[in-house]
Parts: structure tokens; C-alpha cells; sequence
């Protein structure tokens, strides 16, 4: 029969899993305590929750939280960030701080939306740029046409505009002239 702590902590992992948007296991081998708490407040900071876990706990927790991929990416030591936003951004965010500060943790795979990603993919992914950049973009590729369109049916409506605006030009230009005539 498992031990109480133990079913509690499955608990608290599938909550975990169940409310992120992106589960990230890194491997930990050859990181020191100082190492993982600067790691883990620095992520802290950025809205990600990062845990060293047991591997046994974190696949029930898996199983509990309806999330079955999540157990392929556990082996060996394991840290497992849960990020609750953009998953992009919190992946380039733990790339990101890994690099810079030359730290032993490796990404090794992340599961989004219930699909599995390796490395490789997780690195191809931080090339994107973000969410609303890529939304705008795709806006502006859509509205193109239209623009274009548009435009066309705009130009002749345009020298009408300008055939019925020329008298008043005109008239404007002499009684401006006048005005500094007189003046």
C-alpha cells in the first residue's frame, strides 16, 4: 500500500501536469544544489515551476493526469519544469538560461498539447518568434489580396475624387491669392 506523502506528491504532480501548458524534463546529472536553486528561482521569476522528481512518482502522476507521453521522457535523474503561459517562450527561456550560464542540465524533451518533442525540435522551436508576431504575420499575408484589391478599386474612385475636388481647388487658390494681394 503506497505511503501517504507519496500519493500526496503524485497528486500535487498531476495537478501540475494537468494545468501547464508545457512539460519540459531536463536532465540533472552533475548539477549542484547551488546550481538548481539559482535555476530554480531564476525560472520561478519567469512563471515556471521546476522540480527534481522521482521518476516512479511523476509516471503515475502521468498516468493520473491522463498525459501518458510524459513517462517517455523520464530517465535518469530528472528535473521537470511546468510552464503555465506561452509554452515557446518558456522554452527559450530555460534554453536560454542554460546557455548563457554554461549549466549541466540538459533539455531533453517536452510534452505540449499532448504531443512529445525531443531536443532537436525544442531548439527548432525557439527560432520561432512569438505567438503574437507569428498572429500578425499571418494577418498581414491574408489581408494582402484584399489590400491589393482594394487598392485597385480604389484608384479610379480616386480621380473622381480629385475631378470633383479640382474646382474647389481652384477657387481656394484665387481667393487666397487675392487675400495677399490685399494684405
Amino acid at each position: 500500500m503506497p505511503q501517504p506523502k507519496k500519493m500526496h506528491d503524485v497528486e500535487e504532480l498531476a495537478d501540475r501536469v494537468s494545468r501547464s501548458t508545457i512539460t519540459i524534463a531536463t536532465g540533472i546529472s552533475g548539477a549542484s544544489v547551488n546550481i538548481m536553486t539559482e535555476l530554480r528561482s531564476h525560472l520561478r521569476a519567469q512563471g515556471i515551476e521546476f522540480k527534481v522528481v522521482k521518476n516512479t512518482l511523476t509516471a503515475r502522476a502521468a498516468d493520473v493526469a491522463d498525459q501518458p507521453k510524459i513517462k517517455e521522457m523520464l530517465q535518469g535523474p530528472t528535473g521537470i519544469a511546468f510552464g503555465y503561459g506561452d509554452p515557446i517562450e518558456h522554452v527559450k527561456t530555460i534554453i536560454e538560461y542554460v546557455r548563457a550560464n554554461r549549466l549541466p542540465v540538459v533539455v531533453r524533451a517536452a510534452v505540449m498539447e499532448g504531443r512529445l518533442f525531443s531536443d532537436a525540435q525544442l531548439i527548432a522551436l525557439t527560432t520561432l518568434p512569438p505567438k503574437d508576431v507569428l498572429a500578425a504575420r499571418l494577418v498581414g499575408q491574408l489581408s494582402s489580396p484584399m489590400v491589393r484589391l482594394v487598392m485597385s478599386l480604389n484608384q479610379p474612385l480616386q480621380g473622381l475624387v480629385n475631378v470633383l475636388n479640382g474646382p474647389l481647388r481652384g477657387l481656394a487658390s484665387v481667393l487666397q491669392q487675392r487675400i495677399t494681394q490685399q494684405g
